[in-house]
């Protein structure tokens, strides 16, 4: 009897194995599925943190270059979350020649990580988020920076976003919603500036 009972039970708990078995490898195909989105000819997954996305992408190296020398790299990886509103490569070869070479010398670090500091707001921003709040005020939004100034988010006529600075400058969101492990990006094609240069 025991005996039977032995093999009954090896046999039940071969077949719940055999089953759990068949799960766990069904399983990988539902949640490692991520929505990404392509950024600079690269995938930026959700489950990846700022820098990780971001240095993927060849939209932003300079950007990247740019938050390494200011000593950010840590910050953008934390928990956050972050909403980060990220200038392509294209933004920032509209600055002044010399511009970025100048900012990217160690003795101008803390003028830097002020300007790159600007583009970043505390907390997770959506596009409907943006949409909502505008609508709540009026058709625009303004947004205190972790630099401690403010920016300004609004809807044109033809229903493009822009981000305004405090230098008289807008940038165009050109891809919204690039979400992050630790916050969310919105792609821009000019330099956000908290003060005029």
């Amino acid at each position: 009897m025991t005996k039977t009972f032995n093999v009954r039970t090896m046999l039940f708990i071969g077949a719940a194995l055999f089953a759990l078995g068949g799960a766990m490898v069904a399983m990988p195909a539902y949640s490692h599925a991520e929505n990404t989105v392509m950024v600079g000819g690269a995938a930026m997954y959700p489950s990846k943190d700022i820098v990780e996305n971001a240095s993927h992408s060849k939209d932003h190296t300079t950007l990247v270059a740019a938050v390494k020398a200011a000593g950010l790299v840590e910050t953008l990886q934390s928990p956050g979350p972050f909403t980060v509103f990220a200038p392509t490569n294209a933004a920032f070869d509209k600055l002044p020649e010399g511009t970025v070479a100048t900012l990217l010398k160690p003795e101008n670090k803390e003028k830097l990580a002020s300007i790159l500091t600007y583009h970043v707001v505390s907390g997770k921003l959506t596009a409907s988020d943006l949409e909502k709040k505008a609508s709540e005020m009026g058709g625009k939004v303004e947004l205190k920076t972790v630099e401690g100034a403010e920016i300004t988010v609004m809807k044109d006529a033809k229903g493009h976003w822009w981000v305004a600075d405090n230098s008289g400058n807008k940038a165009q969101i050109t891809i919204a919603d690039v979400l992050q492990s630790n916050g969310n990006i919105f792609v821009i094609d000019t330099v956000l500036l908290p003060k005029a240069e």
